[in-house]
């Protein structure tokens, strides 16, 4: 019978987040008998993780002892001890010699006068038997949070026990707290192979998911990041800070800190007491600046700055610098809290003398303006020039805070008005990608603007905060054009919205090209050439994708001088219209160029949407080139950064998992490309509904699910018609689905595709799509018994490809004639094609090579034979076998597998293991091709 001494049921927690490494480590050790101890500082999840661990492998005990000590209890001898064992007294006592049972018995129960001075080693060695006499009946596994308030009674009897039990089947599972990484002392307590394991700090993406699965949800993400900055990626620290601002129905003034709860508060701030009053004004002036120094504190009147911070370090209310002059909070927390605490007349005191001390004219508007009350024109001006300097250094989202404090500080009656400044605030968080934010004063300015300047500006914002979600946004168009009236300069911002609209929603490449279009025209008859020029290449990046002849005129005029250079880097401006063309046109060396200049230089001014376009523009070139790791490692980047601004999540999903599947693991680049299709269907984003699908084709392809990919591209070649998508380049996936289709048998359909697709390369010009349909043509010719043509065919494609660049397309055709020698009588060499592939890192295609090459060597056959039937091949395998290789025969992943048989995917792969060895083959691929032939016969 197992025994389990549980805690309470709600300590048990349903969700360990941002653990996975410290939990798989733990795991494992607990999995191979050894104890685990957990260290970290107070708040930082050693709790959470015990729990969940304790949760995880107490199935496996017999008995689970647990105890959780704390600092008021921590003077009471053997309480510990008592927690542990008193409930099992009864069960060992009887086991036990008299002496140590009546000397356990007394520490226990609190009857007797037992102590270690007194009955020493009859306790000691009561413990011990204790354990093993629970261990004799089945495995034992202690469970021990907050060690360090352990009484030292029960800490040295404990650790007597641990140090002896040798191989007796108990293990350790304890939580402590530290700082640092001191927690050798503890060690004492445990046994001798226990595994220390540090918990750290969570990443900012780690902190919105805990917040939002705790029911904090709603935070712009602008607020999310000073959660994790004043937390210190310390999740109780983040929730409780959490809780506070969902409490406070007024936020955080832009400038100021997050407000931080009582009960935080207290858990920081009490060793302040035991500052000077002095000292204590200084650490609010520390406070209250972006970059304390001894220097600027002392410029700020602090005269006795350098002997009240060190009084403050040696309280650990500082973190001491040996390396440099910087003041340092020992935890972004005190300085939150130290603020927070502070009267409203101290926090103005201590920004005014910053405003005059600190040397950077943004950081001394900033505390200029923290300082002031009320409007006040010259300190209003004062930030706004702050807030431009920001913007040109490449700091967006400091920009956009300046801004919002210069609207504060703005008189009603002034020129340029408080709302205009905050849509200007607002503009920068878009560029910043805080779009939560930039959403937010949009709305708020739209309540109470009457200027229709002002409310189409604003209405702008809103769209653009939608991004693909451009459905979501369809009542604003009215409402918008109703303010404009008859204004060219604002009807041309609508129509430029509207021409995303019809590209994104109605899927209607026509219509959006006469929006862009007619933008232009508005734009130019205005005289907004900022404006003009973003709509001429909008329109030019749709010509593209049509294959429309005007294309490149189009984009000549979008290059026209005079130039605006917030267009010249814009992600949907001229240069990555023209970033596109080249990649389309096989120019891959100066589409890289492009690509990487326009990376580079928005990198410099801080435009976090543009950096996200241009890294998935460097990933795609050198996918293109065959760089495949190189091309993965940009990918996922791009998509870290989606991710973390909520800005083009679905296209940069959709590359990733072009990279995943090229160079990385493919059951990945499946998961990723299906999670994009989902989110696009959702969006009502038709255009990527189409690259998500490709992409998943294309992973399903690598993955040997031909059929899958069949159903995935036909979908795909439906909706590109509908579009009005003629030009091959965008997508490139008509050569696979051609591919596809000849390796389920559908010959005719795929040189149908082939045929189509040919004509409309050949009229634009696209070399490599030519050459790649070309290679699927020679597949078209092998199925149908041309060999030699096949053959010459397919070494013609291999050069071509080769001096177009193409390094992936060119090792995928030596791989096909690789392939396709092996049907011919003599030797087979696959080594061209996998030096090609490892050039290119292309290492799911190269585990292709090796098992092709070690099924031709292992069983070469001066025939091809006729191909087995499915059923009579599955014959020899066990049910579980039999079900794994009938589903991987439909197309099925290892994970749909799992799902699916109701077992782990680590079980799937085994279980494909022994169906490859009892069938003699080396690949799902051959299963799929005993599938094959089983339609054939």
């Amino acid at each position: 019978m197992q025994r389990d001494f549980q805690e309470p049921a709600r300590c048990r927690p349903d969700l360990v987040i941002g653990r996975e490494e410290v939990f798989g480590r733990a795991r494992e050790q607990l999995a191979r008998g050894g104890s685990v101890l957990l260290h970290g500082p107070a708040g930082i999840g050693k709790s959470t993780v015990l729990r969940a661990l304790a949760a995880e492998n107490g199935g496996a005990a017999r008995t689970v002892l647990r105890c959780s000590a704390t600092e008021s209890e921590s003077h009471l001898p053997f309480l510990a001890l008592a927690d542990l064992l008193g409930l099992v007294l009864d069960e060992v006592s009887g086991k036990l010699p008299a002496a140590q049972r009546t000397a356990l018995e007394s520490a226990l129960t609190g009857r007797g006068e037992s102590t270690l001075q007194r009955d020493g080693l009859a306790l000691r060695l009561a413990v011990l038997s204790a354990l093993r006499a629970l261990a004799a009946e089945g495995p034992v596994l202690i469970v021990a949070d907050d060690v360090q308030w352990l009484d030292s009674a029960s800490s040295e009897l404990l650790g007597f026990a641990a140090r002896r039990l040798g191989d007796t089947p108990v293990r350790m599972l304890c939580a402590v707290r530290t700082e640092g990484q001191e927690y050798d002392r503890h060690l004492r307590a445990s046994p001798p192979d226990t595994l220390a394991l540090r918990v750290n700090p969570l990443t900012r993406t780690q902190v919105s998911e805990l917040l939002g699965h705790r029911g904090y949800t709603g935070l712009p993400r602008s607020t999310v990041r000073d959660i994790h900055r004043t937390s210190g990626g310390n999740p109780l620290f983040a929730l409780e800070l959490g809780r506070a601002l969902g409490e406070n129905p007024t936020p955080p003034r832009p400038g100021e800190p997050l407000p931080v709860p009582t009960s935080l508060r207290a858990l920081v701030l009490n060793r302040l007491e035991m500052l000077s009053a002095e000292a204590r004004r200084t650490l609010l002036v520390a406070s209250a600046g972006a970059r304390p120094t001894l220097a600027l504190l002392r410029s700020a009147g602090r005269e006795n700055a350098e002997a009240e911070t060190a009084q403050a370090a040696a309280l650990g209310l500082l973190a001491t610098e040996p390396e440099g002059p910087a003041v340092r909070f020992a935890h972004p927390l005190i300085s939150a809290a130290l603020y927070a605490e502070a009267p409203a007349h101290e926090r103005r005191a201590a920004h005014a003398a910053l405003s005059k001390a600190a040397s950077d004219p943004i950081e001394r508007a900033r505390h200029l303006a923290l300082a002031t009350t009320g409007a006040d024109p010259e300190t209003a001006n004062s930030l706004a020039e702050a807030a431009a300097q920001a913007r040109d250094r490449g700091a967006p989202s400091v920009a956009a805070s300046l801004g919002l404090l210069a609207a504060r500080h703005t008189p009603a009656d002034a020129d340029p008005a408080p709302d205009a400044r905050r849509l200007e605030a607002a503009e920068d968080a878009i560029t910043a990608g805080e779009l939560d934010l930039a959403r937010d004063i949009a709305h708020d300015v739209l309540t109470r603007a009457t200027v229709p300047a002002d409310r189409v500006r604003a209405w702008m914002i809103v769209i653009d905060t939608a991004g693909h979600a451009m459905t979501e946004v369809d009542s604003v168009f009215p409402q918008a054009l109703a303010d404009a009236g008859d204004d060219p300069q604002l009807l041309a911002l609508i129509h430029y919205q509207l021409t995303w609209r019809a590209v994104l929603v109605d899927g209607d490449f026509d219509q959006a090209r006469e929006e862009a279009a007619r933008s232009a025209a508005l734009a130019a008859r205005a005289g907004d050439r900022y404006n003009e020029l973003m709509a001429l290449a909008f329109q030019a990046q749709i010509e593209t994708l049509m294959g429309h002849p005007d294309a490149p005129s189009t984009i000549k005029r979008a290059l026209k001088e005079p130039q605006d250079p917030r267009v010249a880097c814009h992600h949907n401006g001229a240069g990555y219209s023209r970033f596109r063309w080249l990649i389309m046109s096989d120019q891959l060396p100066e589409a890289r160029a492009t690509v990487t200049a326009l990376l580079r230089e928005v990198r410099r001014t801080g435009a976090v949407e543009s950096e996200v376009h241009f890294l998935r523009g460097v990933a795609e070139t050198e996918l293109r080139s065959g760089h495949c790791g190189r091309a993965l490692d940009l990918a996922r980047e791009s998509l870290l950064l989606a991710r973390d601004t909520g800005i083009g999540e679905v296209a940069s999903a959709v590359l990733t998992s072009l990279g995943e599947a090229s160079g990385g693991d493919v059951e990945r680049a499946l998961e990723l490309a299906r999670e994009a299709v989902a989110h696009a269907e959702e969006d009502g984003d038709q255009m990527y509904v189409s690259r998500a699908l490709a992409a998943l084709g294309y992973a399903q392809l690598v993955a040997g699910d031909a059929e899958g990919t069949v159903r995935s591209l036909r979908r795909v070649r439906e909706l590109e018609h509908g579009l009005g998508i003629t030009d091959p380049a965008r997508g490139r996936w008509q050569g696979d689905l051609a591919e596809a289709l000849v390796r389920i048998g559908e010959v005719r359909e795929a040189q149908d595709v082939i045929d189509v697709t040919r004509e409309q390369a050949l009229r634009l010009g696209r070399e490599s799509v030519l050459a790649v349909l070309d290679r699927a043509e020679a597949l078209v010719r092998a199925r149908r018994g041309e060999h030699e043509a096949a053959l010459a065919q397919l070494t013609s494609v291999q050069d071509r490809l080769a001096k177009l660049g193409h390094g992936l397309e060119e090792a995928r055709t030596a791989f096909a004639l690789a392939q396709l020698r092996t049907r011919r009588p003599g030797p087979t060499s696959y080594d061209e094609a996998a030096r090609l592939f490892r050039r290119c890192r292309a290492l799911p295609w190269l585990r292709q090579v090796d098992a092709a090459s070690a099924s031709a060597t292992a069983a070469p056959e001066p025939e091809q034979p006729a191909p087995a039937p499915a059923a009579d091949a599955l014959e020899g395998l066990a049910s579980m076998e039999r079900q794994v290789a009938a589903l991987v025969m439909e197309g099925a992943t290892n994970r749909e597998i799992a799902a699916r048989l109701f077992i782990s995917v680590k079980t799937v792969e085994a279980t494909l293991t022994r169906v490859y060895r009892k069938l003699g083959i080396r690949s799902r691929v051959d299963i799929v091709r005993l599938a094959a032939g089983r339609r054939t016969k």
